[in-house]
């Protein structure tokens, strides 16, 4: 008998998992052996159960995606992780790339496109989805922040982000369960490397680099 590919799920939403789980179940290949609705549980999990694949979304409370990542990475540099996210900008392709992640797609690919990426990821290749690794040169000086961005922890990231969509540094302690005068030391961190003053500025830099929509 043919062995199966054991999956390790990984997203913060249970509707969503299941949705996963069902398309997954139309490949007689395709095992998902446990699921997780955080990083940190994910890790636990991925120690107890070896599987062959994590597929995991970025956009989770606690430590994240990206950390979890490079968490799992450092336990195991031969971890095979494919991220399955709503975000299509090229700054967290290429983040999660940096953090160890073996492919890449979008919750809004074709149906068929997990499987498939799970499959390739699991013969040793790496997955990302057509069109996502692409260079975009908009607007002048997007580089430079792009270079600097680049050079975030994965929780600096995490804060930058959030503070850049709007939420206060309480929410943001809240959303990342960490406490807020870390997060007031993060964002005055990030922008000193940054070289701005406001969070308005964090904003317009996140449209820049494609990380928020207009």
């Amino acid at each position: 008998m043919k062995s199966t590919i054991k999956v390790l799920l990984v997203d913060d939403h249970a509707v969503v998992r299941a949705g996963f789980k069902l398309l997954l179940a139309t490949s007689a290949e395709i095992d998902v052996v446990a699921e997780a609705d955080r990083g940190e549980k994910a890790i636990q999990l991925y120690q107890q159960h070896q599987p062959d694949i994590i597929v995991l979304d970025l956009s989770m409370p606690g430590i994240g995606g990206l950390e979890t990542i490079r968490r799992i990475v450092q336990r195991d540099e031969n971890a095979k992780i494919l991220v399955f996210s709503v975000h299509d900008e090229q700054v967290y392709v290429s983040r999660s790339l940096k953090a160890g992640a073996k492919g890449y797609i979008t919750k809004n690919s074709a149906p068929e496109i997990l499987s498939e990426a799970i499959k390739c990821i699991f013969q040793g290749d790496k997955y990302i989805e057509s069109g996502l690794q692409k260079d975009d040169p908009q607007q002048q000086g997007s580089d430079d922040y792009q270079l600097i961005i680049q050079s975030f922890s994965a929780r600096e990231f995490d804060v930058f982000r959030l503070l850049a969509k709007g939420l206060t540094a309480h929410k943001v302690a809240v959303e990342l369960c960490i406490g807020y005068k870390t997060v007031a030391n993060y964002a005055t961190q990030i922008k000193k490397k940054l070289h701005v003053s406001s969070i308005a500025e964090l904003a317009h830099i996140a449209v820049i680099l494609g990380i928020m929509k207009h």
